[in-house]
């Protein structure tokens, strides 16, 4: 399948992360490279080796770790992010300071792992649905910290990004509603307040809700753990209401459901699931 262009964060943003975890694993010193290579300017070559089948994302973020420790580390990636790989494929070489290498080995391949989980599982949810024309997105559900590194990696498996935060855009969510007094005082309130052009979207529970959100004119309808039945009526009263407005579907999306849930006509299908239940795809690291 042709895949979405992933884009990268800038390290400007990434570095101050990378050379925290970084520093988190060295410590006061990686106590067994130093004491082999006595200090050392000693150069070497590895390979990274896909040990089980996967797409493959997070290698210019693994490039980067090793660069960070020896400017002079030259990470060759022989496979293009987003790539679905076979177990014993070499997908990348690296030759430099054999310190660096040793040194940047965990941090950089536990990175590469979990970011090509996230992109194989998301792969495998955007395949249920390539040939429909709703589209398939993340969530918030993201770890700490990872957050921008997480949401690259949905994309490289052919995600959109939803918002990245809570300052992209305004979603009206049941305790929003129940602290504002009313799906019309969340909305007004919100609107007479927020700076343009932020989206409003409201997540609803009902056909009710639904009816209710429309009046007043919100952006985005999320239509949250409906059944079928109910999410199909949906659609079909927003669509002949206003057909301008977007409409998202979200919770119980598992691999098994997304195909009927994208068949009900919605535009998006926002889940957590490649992020929260992706598994680590294996790769090593060899030194020849």
């Amino acid at each position: 399948m042709e895949t979405t262009t992933a884009v990268l964060p800038p390290f400007i943003i990434l570095d101050s992360h990378l050379e925290e975890w970084l520093r988190e694993d060295i410590g006061r010193g990686d106590r067994t490279t130093q004491c082999l290579l006595n200090q050392d300017e000693a150069e070497g070559k590895a390979r990274w080796i896909a040990k089980a089948d996967g797409v493959v994302a997070g290698l210019p973020v693994a490039a980067r770790v090793f660069q960070l420790l020896n400017k002079k580390v030259d990470f060759t990636a022989l496979v293009k992010e987003g790539e679905f790989c076979e177990q014993g494929k070499v997908i990348a070489q690296i030759k430099g300071s054999l310190d660096a290498l040793l040194t940047g080995e965990r941090v950089a391949l536990n990175l590469a792992m979990s970011l090509s989980g996230i992109a194989t599982l998301t792969r495998k949810y955007v395949e249920k649905i390539e040939d429909l024309p709703t589209l398939f997105v993340d969530t918030r559900k993201t770890t700490p910290g990872l957050r921008i590194l997480e949401k690259y990696a949905t994309q490289v498996g052919g995600a959109i990004n939803h918002r990245m935060g809570l300052d992209d855009a305004v979603m009206i969510k049941d305790n929003h509603i129940a602290a504002a007094g009313g799906i019309g005082k969340a909305v007004n309130k919100i609107r007479s307040r927020i700076p343009y052009p932020l989206t409003i979207e409201v997540e609803t529970e009902n056909l009710e809700q639904v009816k209710e959100v429309l009046e007043y004119q919100a952006d985005i309808i999320m239509l949250d753990n409906m059944k079928l039945d109910m999410m199909r009526q949906a659609v079909e009263v927003i669509r002949q209401h206003n057909n301008k407005v977007k409409i998202e579907a979200s919770g119980n999306v598992m691999l098994e459901t997304i195909r009927a849930i994208a068949e009900t006509g919605v535009d998006y299908i926002s889940s957590s699931a490649p992020i929260t239940q992706s598994k680590w795809l294996d790769l090593s690291m060899k030194i020849d």
